[in-house]
């Protein structure tokens, strides 16, 4: 067998490990800002597939 754990998975997963922690994360990425610049919301994109729908719907029945 071999004397170092490089063909040991479990061994690489462990020192991968010791390794991240031992480094630390001095400048950690600050949070995303979730602000929109005058996009359109899924609420208005709703209710106009609906009217649409509505309009669609209305206009096959009163020609039937």
């Amino acid at each position: 067998m071999a004397e170092n754990n490089e063909m040991d998975p479990g061994a690489s997963t462990q020192m991968f490990r010791a390794f991240v922690s031992e480094q630390g994360n001095p400048n950690p990425a600050p949070p995303a800002e979730h602000h929109r610049s005058g996009g359109i919301s899924p609420v208005v994109v709703g209710v106009i597939v609906v009217a649409v729908i509505a309009v669609v719907v209305a206009a096959v029945l009163a020609f039937a």
